[in-house]
């Protein structure tokens, strides 16, 4: 089996194995929920950089950030995607596929390496669920994202 494949304990093991903490599932900003489930895909509501609920990050990837924050800063909301996964489901085991990411960076000028920074949540979800549950990615550069931050996920998981 390789590095990259699913490790025989599962996601939570793996998680445990790459020694990532996660933060306690985010608490939405408005009215909403933060995660739905309907048969077996769970939706997430635009997942945010948040510690703590406050922005780790303001600002746009290319001005106020450079690649390495926009991409600490994706994989700030990645640990968000898991915790909130982690709350409803019990366990990322069950997670038997990463359907799709969509990765919003607010971006300025010319900074063109939004793969780069997306990069940060596609290897986290790799590393923790197996290459084989890579998923459909979207990237898009916009102007601005709630509160100023940098990065906003939208990410559909297939459950068991």
């Amino acid at each position: 089996m390789s590095a990259q494949s699913s490790p025989l304990g599962g996601a939570d093991r793996r998680l445990q194995d790459l020694g990532i903490q996660l933060p306690a599932a985010p608490t939405p900003f408005g009215t909403y929920v933060e995660t739905v489930q309907t048969g077996n895909l769970l939706f997430f509501s635009g997942m945010l950089p948040v510690v703590d609920h406050k922005p780790k990050y303001i600002g746009r990837v290319g001005k106020e950030l450079d690649a390495e924050a926009g991409r600490d800063a994706a994989y700030t909301a990645a640990l968000s995607v898991l915790a909130a996964a982690k709350k409803h489901l019990g366990s990322l085991d069950r997670v038997t596929r990463v359907v799709r990411l969509g990765v919003f960076i607010a971006t300025y000028g010319d900074f063109f390496d939004q793969p780069r920074v997306a990069d940060a949540v596609s290897d986290l979800f790799r590393d923790v669920f197996g290459i084989e549950k890579t998923s459909v990615r979207l990237i898009i550069g916009v102007a601005s994202l709630p509160y100023g931050m940098p990065v906003e996920l939208d990410v559909v998981f297939e459950v068991a």
